[in-house]
């Protein structure tokens, strides 16, 4: 008597590839969060735009003056009751894009696209300018209101 053929083959070597795969993309990921590649001087500039967005919507006066030049900054009433009056007029301002930064020395510019909560679609594109000071990247423009 012969004994039946097994027609089904072993889920091994698919178990062993997806292992395999699963630790070099884990080695890649781990390599990318650990690099010391520093973070480029365009990219600097656009966080800058972010950063005093940012600080701006939580109404984060000391935030907003570390991403703001020193000419631009305002008093810190002045500065919150703008804020308060652009976000009952369009709600919340959104930073989409920073894009075409040119870098002079210690002065950059570039376009900050926008969107406020009220219009998400309506992108507004404002020229920028930003100027380093104390070593960081800082906002040298007013945005929109």
């Amino acid at each position: 008597m012969t004994e039946p053929e097994d027609d089904r083959s072993s889920p091994m070597p698919i178990l062993i590839a997806l292992g395999v795969a699963v630790l070099v993309l884990a080695a890649v990921g781990i390599a990318w969060l650990f690099s010391n590649k520093p973070m480029s001087e365009d990219v600097k500039v656009g966080r800058a735009a972010v950063g005093q967005n940012d600080a701006l919507q939580r109404k984060n006066y000391g935030d907003f003056r570390k991403f703001t030049c020193a000419a631009q900054q305002g008093k810190e009433a002045e500065v919150l009751a703008r804020q308060d009056k652009s976000t009952a007029d369009h709600g919340a301002r959104y930073v989409d894009d920073v894009t075409g930064v040119t870098i002079d020395g210690d002065r950059a510019s570039g376009t900050v696209v926008y969107h406020f909560e009220h219009a998400p679609d309506d992108k507004i594109k404002v020229p920028m300018t930003f100027v380093r000071e104390g070593g960081e990247w800082t906002v040298c423009s007013p945005g929109p209101g």
